[in-house]
């Protein structure tokens, strides 16, 4: 006797600094799959009105993705159980700013066993280089993880770590280059104290 296996889908993430270019890797492959006629859902955090007050996803290169398209939708939750009423109308999830969502590996879990293709764009860790541990936990049931850098706005060299210019210890923080940059290393330790220091 012959069962009828599950279709089960996939996650891939995409984490790293700030302007390491998470969101835009987010997007083409998010359009890639549009032009494939497969259905996707674009989801962003609620609070993150840095470029836009609508629904909008935008980079901070101001690439914008909204609702123009007949294959994707765009919506901004707090939490991703907000999605729960209508995941199974999409075949892609695709999720930026994932380390604001307390929910995302259990959720992202779910969607991929449940037959959808799963994209998330996260922060790798916060600006102390201390990780997300909703982040760290979806690493482990990812079947893609790409980690990105940026450019070190300081010398120029390969920037894995995402440096705070402010003092303020508020893990959440919502911002651009106005209040982070990025930075290798060397320059995390060696630039003037900002908030980094351990």
């Amino acid at each position: 006797m012959s069962t009828k296996q599950q279709n089960f889908g996939q996650i891939q993430l995409i984490y790293g600094p700030m302007f390491s270019g998470k969101t835009s890797e987010l997007l083409r492959i998010v359009k890639r799959y549009s032009y494939a006629k497969k259905k996707c859902l674009v989801v962003n955090y609620i609070k993150d009105n840095r470029y836009t007050e609508s629904t909008s996803i935008c980079t901070h290169d101001k690439i914008t993705l909204d609702n123009n398209n007949s294959y994707i939708q765009t919506q901004k939750c707090l939490k991703l159980q907000e999605i729960m009423e209508k995941y199974e109308m999409f075949d892609v999830i695709a999720i930026d700013e994932g380390q604001f969502f307390q929910d995302i590996d259990e959720k992202c879990d779910f969607f991929a066993n449940n037959g959808k293709i799963v994209l998330v764009a996260a922060l790798d860790a916060t600006f102390q280089r201390k990780p997300f541990n909703n982040i760290l936990n979806l690493v482990c049931i990812s079947e893609s993880v790409t980690k990105l850098t940026a450019v070190c706005v300081s010398c120029g060299g390969n920037a894995s770590f995402t440096k705070r210019k402010i003092k303020c210890d508020q893990i959440e923080l919502i911002g651009s280059s106005e209040i982070y940059e990025p930075v290798c290393r060397t320059c995390f330790y060696n630039n003037e104290y900002d908030g980094n220091t351990q």
